[in-house]
């Protein structure tokens, strides 16, 4: 009985964590369907008549295109940056060479770099090869920069391997490619979900390289697309709210996709 009253106070702090991270949320798509003028009349209130011309609105601002943009972009950018950190983590943190602790502290100290110290630089070199206002100069950027952190996350968990694997599989006969992709890449499935996660939320809100970078309409991702929802002298709130609820979804279709192997992979990374 005094257990269960210990728990009391964890689970009021639990309801109150819930109301303020869920009401933004549920306030965002309650807004979604309002009409300015109901929005005008009763702005926190939430569920009344269901509109959906906002929706209908998004997508003839052009929401679809900056939507199909910005998941090439994501994707892309998510496969190249697990693939890549895949690639490095494995020599480095499973295969003993010289200087191989001073190469992977070059690869972490990317980290340290402020991003967008660098956008002239970019800016300048995208134009040089020809890439500005395309979709590829995004790619080249949201990879360079997320190289880093995934490098640093992935070898950490790939060190914590047994190495009694690897030889045993060495015996039979296994090549270093095969020991990578059939036995060392199952076995960090969890921290491969935690980086497609990370990596996904902070490509798909990224907004300042596609300030710099993508000038028209047409090539714009979802974070410069809203723009278009703020007229020069007022903003039209519930359209731009029907935009936000619909660039969230795939946010949270990732997430519950792979929640059961981010969660086992942060816990694997508190054990460890």
């Amino acid at each position: 009985m005094l257990a269960k009253l210990k728990t009391i106070p964890l689970y009021a702090l639990a309801a109150i964590l819930l109301i303020f991270t869920g009401y933004p949320f549920l306030y965002m798509v309650a807004t979604s369907f309002k009409t300015q003028q109901m929005y005008f009349t009763d702005p926190f209130g939430l569920f009344g008549s269901l509109q959906f011309g906002n929706y209908i609105q998004a997508f003839e601002t052009g929401l679809a295109t900056y939507f199909m943009n910005s998941v090439i972009v994501t994707v892309i950018s998510v496969l190249l940056i697990v693939f890549i950190a895949s690639l490095a983590c494995y020599p480095l943190s499973r295969m003993k060479f010289r200087f191989s602790r001073l190469l992977l502290l070059v690869f972490v100290s990317g980290m340290m770099l402020p991003v967008h110290s660098t956008l002239i630089p970019i800016f300048i070199l995208t134009s040089h090869m020809g890439l500005r206002d395309q979709l590829p100069a995004l790619i080249g950027p949201y990879t360079a920069f997320n190289l880093p952190v995934s490098i640093f996350i992935l070898s950490q968990f790939m060190s914590e391997i047994s190495r009694e694997v690897e030889e045993a599989a060495e015996i039979d006969g296994c090549s270093h490619w095969r020991i990578f992709w059939n036995i060392v890449l199952p076995m960090v499935t969890p921290a491969l979900a935690t980086l497609v996660i990370y990596n996904f939320l902070h490509v798909w809100t990224e907004f300042i390289f596609g300030l710099v970078l993508i000038t028209s309409p047409e090539n714009m991702t979802l974070p410069l697309g809203m723009q278009r929802f703020y007229g020069e002298f007022s903003v039209n709130v519930p359209a731009l709210m029907a935009a936000l609820t619909l660039a969230s979804l795939p946010i949270f279709v990732v997430y519950f996709m792979a929640q059961e192997k981010i969660v086992s992979g942060l816990a694997g990374g508190a054990v460890k």
